[in-house]
């Protein structure tokens, strides 16, 4: 299932959200190379976060290939920065429009009921949340993690918590069948994170590269816990809380 689009007005324009969808194209623009081959492998050798060089964990000198001959040589200095940095860089193409894509279909609602400021402030706990997680799932990992998942697993953790049972338009594909349905936001996010859950546990501690499934459990577990310290009341109230809505085709979601 792949999200389209909510039926969960806001009351507020979402330029947070539209700001780090910003920053993240210019990273993938500027920094990136737009996914070219040398700044791409630059870009995650010296940006991304890599745990076992965070924590001298892996041989100084250790090389990492990176395709089309080119290599990553760890040198031991990987700096707490990228903790932050590994947010705001991708590894391909689908990666960044699929994760900037999730970001426009549920953050909109969540800066909705925090504003800017704490939106801000809660996608970067989630995103250092995921990368602790993903840290403490393969400590010696000597691969590069990037993404803004994990931040983008928090918001999803903090929307399924709010808005349940809000409409969500989804692209549903089965086999050579192809539809789409509206489900309420908890099943859409529950599948999401059972399949987080499932990729997750046979990946432990595992020495090759894919997908950060860690990463997107602690920053959709973070996100569950965080919205309660990063709402505002004022703001929930304003646009109807829990209230129920009525979705295009005249049914009703609570």
């Amino acid at each position: 299932m792949f999200p389209l689009r909510d039926e969960n007005p806001t009351a507020r324009k979402p330029v947070a959200v539209i700001a780090i969808i910003a920053l993240n194209a210019l990273a993938w623009g500027l920094v990136q190379g737009f996914g070219s081959a040398y700044p791409l492998a630059e870009s995650l050798c010296l940006h991304g976060l890599i745990p076992g060089e965070l924590l001298g964990l892996v041989d100084m000198g250790h090389q990492l290939p990176m395709g089309q001959n080119l290599l990553c040589t760890l040198d031991g200095n990987a700096s707490p920065a990228t903790l932050f940095t590994s947010m705001f860089l991708h590894g391909g193409w689908f990666h960044i429009l699929g994760n900037l894509w999730f970001l426009w279909v549920f953050g909109d609602n969540i800066e909705d009921v925090m504003g800017p400021f704490r939106f801000i402030v809660f996608y970067l706990l989630c995103g250092l949340a995921a990368a602790f997680a993903q840290i403490v799932s393969n400590p010696g990992s000597a691969i590069p993690m990037v993404g803004a998942s994990g931040a983008i697993g928090g918001v999803m953790g903090a929307y399924a918590l709010l808005f349940p049972r809000a409409r969500v338009q989804t692209l549903l594909i089965l086999g050579f069948y192809v539809t789409t349905i509206g489900v309420p936001a908890f099943v859409m996010l529950g599948y999401w994170f059972l399949l987080q859950i499932l990729g997750g546990l046979p990946a432990l501690g595992s020495s090759e590269g894919g997908v950060a499934f860690w990463a997107h459990i602690g920053g959709f577990v973070a996100g569950l816990g965080l919205i309660h310290l990063f709402k505002r009341p004022d703001f929930l109230k304003a646009r109807g809380g829990r209230s129920p809505r009525r979705s295009s085709n005249g049914e009703r979601w609570f």
